[in-house]
């Protein structure tokens, strides 16, 4: 059997391709690597055209809803811790009325910039959640026009983004989880650009004859995409602990598609060769960088003469002991995340913490216990008659609601037909949500699904791709077929959009009458 190398119109100009090359052992043919959707200047167009909606969406009445001009819901946790941030002198929480800030710094720096740009008001403390909304929605359209290569289905993916409730809501509020979810796909975009480099890169190895020049493959050289993945992943864990689940699932993926790859290029101990070339700088890149980052999102603290615990060792901990030869700032440090530890592990509901909102992983896939962030009622908040103004994080149900068949088939394509794209959305998808089963004690709510949203968007994407692919091939013999794939596919859209349009007041707080509201309430769980 002779290996042909396959010609591929996106290879770019430059690289050699030969009809055949002489085959050093049976196997099947070795892909060309792909570059990308032949289309540029068409995806441009479409990325720019999502990345207007998205914005518009996310700015239109940014400042609204408040608490009376005060925040609303958790941003009253973190929008004056940012603002303390920024005002303090030292980028670090150093008021000692705070206790206790359980959360790493990166969010509220973040919340700070916007903060010192449009001063402490509901504005100022809205524009960095509100851009980090419009960047994930271009991220998604990127990555799944990189996944697919294929911009209509890269646009369907973005037009998901802009219409999910969630990433919506979180978009407009000063939290922190709408940053974690940023830096989570962006460390995913970079993970998939990688697996197409290191493919290239192989591909140009196994043209030059060097495939066999070991048994383990070639080395691949630096790969800055895997950095830059890490780095995201630093900044990830930076912002909230829950991070670490993404560097644990991220690292297996990444090393999953370096294994993939050496088979593909028939090096003759795959497995091995991945170990011996790939498992150490991987774990730098994404295990180790992110400890270093997320440590070095602390020099504030330790540069600070009055951060919380900064001098805990000799006031709270003694000097003395076992560890007395580390450094007393270390110590400290020690002493704090300690801290934030025993504060996470004891908001168990067992321990009597509950809250009417609260809700438990399994509720999440289909967005079964939202939350109310903000409500007002009565004639006096719509100048006449009686009016509700709620806003409610809800996932948008034409969505969210399909979330286990998208799931149950990403399960068979990966498993099965060996589809590397749901195998990577699926991983993102159950890193956000499997591990948090392991503590089902613990006080919990929907918006720890934000992260969740995108891989979500995704992966429904793909299988729209999935039903307009599979009727392509038999347009010719029947198409029939392939005109009621599109009209599916475009009515799923619509009604995804509609959907969304439906729960725009109860997304926005926007003035409705009592009886639209109960409209708006479908599920008793809602309620």
């Amino acid at each position: 059997m002779t290996i042909t190398a396959a010609r591929d119109t996106s290879v770019p100009a430059g690289v050699p391709v030969p009809a055949v090359v002489p085959p050093t052992r049976l196997g099947p043919e070795v892909p060309a690597p792909l570059f990308g959707a032949p289309d540029r200047g068409r995806g441009r167009l479409v990325g720019v055209v999502i990345t207007l909606i998205a914005a518009l969406t996310r700015f239109w009445n940014l400042s609204h809803p408040t608490d009376k001009g005060t925040p609303v819901f958790d941003e009253k946790h973190y929008v004056p811790q940012g603002w303390q941030v920024l005002t303090g002198g030292n980028w670090i929480e150093d008021n000692p009325a705070y206790g206790l800030v359980v959360h790493p710094p990166v969010g509220k720096w973040m919340l700070a910039a916007s903060e010192a740009v449009f001063g402490y008001g509901p504005l100022g403390w809205r524009v960095a959640p509100a851009i980090s909304g419009v960047l994930i929605v271009v991220l998604v359209y990127c990555v799944v026009r990189r996944l697919t290569r294929s911009t209509l289905v890269g646009a369907i993916a973005g037009i998901f983004a802009i219409c999910d409730g969630v990433l919506f809501v979180q978009s407009r509020m000063g939290m922190l989880d709408i940053f974690q979810a940023l830096f989570i796909v962006a460390a995913f975009a970079a993970l998939v650009a990688d697996r197409d480099q290191v493919r290239e890169r192989m591909y140009r190895v196994y043209l030059e004859g060097r495939i066999d020049d070991s048994p383990f493959g070639p080395r691949l050289g630096f790969r800055w995409y895997r950095f830059t993945a890490g780095v995201m992943l630093g900044l990830n864990c930076g912002t909230k602990w829950s991070g670490v689940y993404y560097v644990i699932f991220f690292t297996a993926l990444a090393i999953g598609f370096d294994v993939a790859a050496r088979r593909a290029y028939h090096v003759r101990r795959p497995w091995v060769g991945t170990l011996v070339r790939d498992v150490v700088p991987a774990g730098a890149s994404l295990a180790v960088m992110p400890v270093v980052i997320y440590f070095l999102t602390y020099i504030p603290w330790f540069n600070s003469e009055t951060a919380v615990y900064r001098y805990s060792e000799g006031n709270a901990i003694g000097t003395g002991g076992t560890f007395s030869w580390v450094p007393g700032a270390w110590r400290s440090l020690w002493y704090y995340e300690s801290g934030i530890l025993q504060f996470h592990s004891g908001l168990t509901n067992s321990a009597g913490n509950q809250h009417p909102w609260e809700s438990k992983p399994w509720t999440w896939p289909m967005s079964l216990r939202p939350m109310l962030y903000a409500l007002e009622n009565g004639p006096d908040q719509c100048g006449t008659g009686e009016c509700v103004r709620a806003q409610m994080l809800i996932g948008t149900p034409a969505l969210w609601w399909l979330t286990l068949p998208m799931l149950l088939w990403g399960l068979w394509s990966w498993i099965v037909r060996r589809n590397w794209r749901y195998a990577a959305v699926v991983v993102g998808y159950c890193a956000g949500i499997l591990p948090w089963f392991l503590a089902l004690d613990r006080q919990m709510y929907f918006f720890y699904a934000t992260a969740l949203a995108p891989f979500l968007v995704m992966g429904l994407a793909l299988c729209c791709g999935d039903l307009l692919r599979s009727t392509a091939a038999t347009a010719r013999a029947r198409p029939e077929r392939r005109v009621l794939s599109i009209i599916v596919v475009a009515v799923y859209v619509a009604l995804v959009v509609t959907n969304f349009v439906w729960l725009w007041p109860i997304l926005t707080a926007s003035p409705i009458s009592p009886g639209l509201w109960r409209q708006q309430i479908w599920l008793p769980s809602w309620g």
